[in-house]
């Protein structure tokens, strides 16, 4: 029986506040006049990345908890309106949301109110199971409490993907996510050592493909053992915000490895995802579509297809 669902993306809806800063850090002073103005959208890592598998083609499910407020009403409108299927579990602290300090240079700095997923809180295991055996593939935002359905995801035979973000390489509350999926995201940001990560990663668990994301710098990939560098993608418009581009990425290399891509080839259209994600404001929540990706790919010439 064919599969409904592409990929069911677990964990990580919620509400951001944008709030452009004159510089980051940012100085200390009694107060800041910030232009352009303050705006609170729905969309965090799990929405980000539906709306990018979706936008894509792939037929996306969202699953998490949401609080009976207004900024879960801000989600399940976003999530409604682009036709992305949601599951909301009722959370009784309220929905996930944070302030996202955005500098002119369009790097972000992300306060996240840590109150709004207590630790008490569960995912009901037949409705993940339920979920899961539908679909192709699960991807798990590091959102509490989305690791402990990580069992579950596995019994139900998916295979999965989980986003480390700017994981140190140490803090064991990534650990559970970076050594039971099968394909691993993660930043190069926090790392002293990204190769000694990622090789780590596939040495201790289960993972066959291992990416780090470098900005600009491109990304690297580790598989089979093999590390390899892909390189950044020239935008199409101007960077204003880097909110989102990992998540793009992640949607992006999604699509190739469903699609039978070799891993490397699945990098190149994260990249073309990802930059794309660098030219749409942060209070946006656009993303590249299908065609346009891989018109992309095909446009690029072959110094920018090197593999190193």
């Amino acid at each position: 029986m064919r599969k409904q669902t592409d990929v069911l993306v677990l964990g990580g809806a919620g509400v951001d506040t944008i709030v452009h800063v004159p510089e980051l850090p940012l100085p200390f002073a009694d107060s800041h006049m910030i232009r352009p103005g303050i705006e609170t959208r729905a969309g965090q890592s799990g929405d980000f990345v539906s709306v990018g598998l979706h936008a894509l083609g792939l037929r996306t499910h969202h699953l998490d908890m949401l609080g009976d407020d207004h900024e879960g009403e801000l989600v399940r409108a976003l999530h409604l309106d682009r036709g992305i299927p949601l599951t909301a579990v009722h959370l009784p602290a309220g929905t996930k949301r944070a302030v996202n300090l955005v500098g002119p240079d369009g790097r972000r700095l992300s306060l996240y109110d840590a109150t709004r997923t207590p630790d008490t809180e569960r995912f009901d295991e037949s409705t993940v199971r339920a979920l899961a055996t539908d679909a192709r593939h699960a991807h798990v935002v590091i959102t509490q409490p989305c690791d402990l359905a990580l069992p579950t995801l596995r019994e139900a035979g998916v295979t999965v993907s989980t986003d480390l973000h700017d994981w140190d390489g140490a803090n064991p509350y990534h650990e559970s996510y970076a050594l039971q999926a099968d394909t691993v995201f993660l930043s190069t940001t926090a790392l002293a050592d990204p190769e000694r990560t990622m090789r780590d990663i596939e040495a201790r668990g289960r993972a066959r493909i291992v990416v780090a994301t470098a900005g600009a710098e491109g990304s690297y990939l580790l598989y089979d053992g093999e590390l390899t560098h892909t390189p950044a993608v020239t935008p199409h418009a101007s960077v204003v915000d880097s909110n989102g581009a990992g998540d793009a990425f992640a949607a992006g290399f999604l699509l190739g490895l469903l699609n039978g891509e070799h891993p490397r080839r699945a990098a190149l259209f994260g990249a073309v995802a990802g930059a794309y994600a660098c030219t749409v404001p942060s209070t946006r929540t656009d993303s590249i579509g299908r065609d346009a990706l891989l018109a992309r790919v095909e446009e690029l010439s072959p110094e920018e297809l090197m593999f190193k």
